[in-house]
């Protein structure tokens, strides 16, 4: 049974496979999953992953918003926003996403393709000018 870790600071809860957990099968999940054990199989999320130290992850194929390895996953990722490699982690497969961080002492072996993020997505970026002029006219 997945434990509840808490909540993050965006005010969503994580979910958490322990350590002695062991899953195999398709998982769905919209808010941000924490496997610290093993899984075996798909992954087809609209939330956030997590792969702690000693977890390990086989799948054919993870698509999530983000993902965040410290553990071994293998398999084929396709993160909507980002991926980041965390120093010791394993990754075996190819990765696409729209912004990838991989640190010192990984070990990664696929190939890396980089998507864009729509502008839209980028609400709060505008040119200081734009803001002034707005700003005098009021």
């Amino acid at each position: 049974m997945p434990k509840r870790e808490g909540r993050r600071k965006d005010n969503s809860q994580i979910v958490v496979l322990g350590k002695t957990t062991s899953f195999t099968g398709i998982l769905k999940f919209d808010s941000t999953l924490r496997i610290q054990g093993s899984f075996r199989g798909t992954i087809d999320a609209a939330g956030a992953l997590i792969v702690d130290k000693d977890a390990v992850v086989e799948a054919d194929h993870i698509t999530v918003s983000s993902l965040t390895v410290y553990g071994s996953i293998t398999g084929t990722v396709q993160a909507l926003d980002k991926v980041d490699m965390m120093s010791g982690a394993k990754v075996h497969g190819d990765v696409s996403a729209a912004r990838l961080r991989i640190a010192d002492g990984v070990f990664f072996d696929g190939k890396c393709r980089m998507t864009s993020v729509d502008k839209d997505i980028e609400i709060f970026h505008r040119p200081t000018e734009e803001i002034k002029a707005e700003l005098q006219r009021t």
